[in-house]
């Protein structure tokens, strides 16, 4: 678990970000303005940080001035099995168990430089899409511009590179070559988002069958990353995978 937290602490810093909260088909909701904390906090004595504060802070404006609608804060020493932190520190958490009669949900953070774009994806307890939440986060005092909605044709065609994939049972990511080919029958399953976004939503979440679900990136017109969380036949996570991909 070693490499999971120093994977972690490159998410160190203060984000200035907004939660725009969508309809599982993609209709725009509304959006919350947030400033996200993450910061070190003790060492050991050869200079490790041990323990990273966190704050997430929500306002009704888009100044981000006066009280915040929520504040949330806590810290961390260590990082539960829901989550999975990446070498790039993109990382894929959510619920590790699917059950009847009970909600569920899974976020997928890429990060890159001094941008990060997150998805959270929940359904309800029937096992149905209920909404989606994106979160496009920018390092304060950085330039780092967001990317325009994604369209269709910037995903077509075939596209190569390296995947890592961690099992619910070994914390170590697997690497290996990864390959896609866009089809328009793949594209139409798609919900395309702003920033360069899309998800893959299940129509339908159950402990009684094997499910997948995914969010993408187009952090450039040439590099895609993709995060993808798989449930076994129980209900039961599986594994997650980050691929960082090129067009051939």
């Amino acid at each position: 678990m070693a490499g999971q937290w120093s994977n972690f602490l490159r998410n160190l810093g203060e984000w200035h970000g907004v939660f725009s909260a969508f309809t599982p088909a993609g209709d725009h909701l509304s959006d919350t303005p947030s400033i996200l904390s993450l910061e070190s906090g003790e060492a050991d004595p050869s200079g490790r940080i041990t323990m990273v504060r966190f704050r997430l802070r929500r306002f009704g404006s888009a100044d981000r001035q006066g009280e915040p609608i929520s504040d949330i804060s806590q810290e961390y020493r260590s990082l539960g099995r829901q989550v999975v932190f990446f070498e790039s520190g993109t990382f894929c958490k959510g619920t590790l168990q699917l059950a009847p009669a009970t909600a569920s949900g899974a976020e997928f953070g890429f990060v890159a430089a001094d941008r990060r774009h997150r998805l959270v994806m929940l359904h309800d307890a029937e096992g149905r899409p209920d909404r989606l939440v994106l979160i496009r986060e920018f390092r304060v005092g950085s330039d780092a511009p967001e990317r325009p909605l994604l369209h269709a044709d910037q995903l077509m065609g075939s596209w190569h590179g390296l995947s890592a994939t961690v099992t619910a049972d070994w914390a170590e990511p697997d690497g290996a070559d990864a390959t896609l080919e866009v089809t328009p029958a793949w594209l139409n399953e798609l919900v395309l988002l702003p920033d360069g976004g899309y998800a893959l939503v299940p129509q339908h979440v159950s402990h009684r069958e094997a499910v997948v679900l995914e969010a993408g990136w187009l952090r450039a017109p040439d590099r895609l990353e993709r995060l993808i969380r798989r449930y076994d036949s129980s209900g039961a996570w599986q594994s997650s995978t980050h691929q960082c991909l090129v067009r051939r």
